[in-house]
């Protein structure tokens, strides 16, 4: 049996897929990365593929009419490197029900809260605006919903007085970095099971 086909979306720095692909590396799970897919041509997330040899392309959204169409082409390259499962890292757009279906409860998501607070795409600045005095992170499955799939595990961080945007996001990512592999390896080895809302941890 060969090993689990992953897919990954981004579309910046690319920092959470080289700690999966470190986690791999590393043997934390057995893994292949089959596809990395950007829709920013400027991704480090492309270099980062295309360092490590891994099948890698750009698909930008603009160049489709329609979302529809720009999903369908996303799925298409997806089924062309046979890959099952999602993982999404800082890949900054919404994806409709038709694409969610496709893989339902085959796509994770980190977000940089503590969820089901902040969801969204600035959650630094909304932390920061609101006074709360822990942040942190999220690995949970996508639904059809704002960042609203049921949690797999977090990580938390203090907010200190003196924090900006950039200083809070440091913080968080160094949590990313850790328990985005670890919800990874959980939900590969079949260790995570869905009742409702509530995603359990078998040991």
């Amino acid at each position: 049996m060969g090993k689990p086909v992953l897919g990954i979306l981004a579309s910046g720095r690319g920092t959470n897929l080289q700690s999966i692909m470190d986690a791999i590396a590393e043997g934390q799970f057995s893994a292949e990365i089959g596809l990395v897919i950007t829709d920013n041509p400027k991704a480090k997330a492309l270099e980062r593929a295309q360092m490590a040899g891994i099948a890698n392309i750009c698909v930008e959204r603009k160049k489709f009419a329609k979302r529809e169409v720009f999903e369908q082409s996303l799925i298409a390259e997806l089924r062309k490197h046979h890959v099952e499962h999602i993982v999404l890292a800082g890949f900054m757009r919404i994806l409709s029900p038709v694409f969610i279906r496709e893989y339902k409860n085959h796509i994770l998501n980190i977000h940089p809260a503590l969820l089901p607070s902040f969801p969204g795409a600035h959650a630094h600045r909304d932390v920061l605006a609101y006074g709360v005095k822990i942040s942190g992170c999220t690995v949970h499955f996508v639904d059809e919903g704002m960042d609203s799939g049921p949690i797999i595990i977090q990580a938390a961080v203090p907010v200190m007085d003196d924090d900006t945007e950039d200083t809070l996001a440091a913080r968080v990512l160094k949590q990313e970095h850790i328990i985005y592999p670890r919800a990874i390896a959980l939900y590969l080895d079949g260790k995570l099971k869905i009742e409702g809302r509530r995603v359990f941890i078998k040991e």
